[in-house]
């Protein structure tokens, strides 16, 4: 997507290659699809030290960020998925948001 269409991307809130690629790839069902990314982003560690392009660094500080951010304002998550796919990280992510846990 161009950076045009979009103000701020937090690509530190994506689930790990390795995560996303047994998923994408059909290797894992989404239930524990879901329970690894909520345990990546409130890892206190590197979750994807092995990654070459994504870096999941800082998680829970963006999160509080994103949730602060949303008090305030609205906030749009997006991804390559298609917007009615369910199966998506960000869905988990809205929800994590909504919690009370960040």
């Amino acid at each position: 997507m161009p950076t045009s269409r979009y103000h701020v991307w937090m690509a530190n809130l994506g689930p790990s290659e390795r995560l996303l690629r047994a998923a994408q790839g059909g290797d894992m069902p989404w239930r524990e699809f879901t329970r690894r990314y909520r345990a990546e982003l409130f890892s206190s560690g590197n979750a994807d030290a092995g990654n070459r392009t994504i870096r999941n660094l800082g998680q829970k500080f963006t999160l509080r960020l994103l949730k602060h951010l949303a008090r305030r304002q609205p906030v749009t998550l997006l991804c390559h998925c298609a917007e009615d796919q369910q199966q998506c990280h960000r869905h988990v992510l809205l929800r994590v948001l909504r919690s009370g846990r960040v």
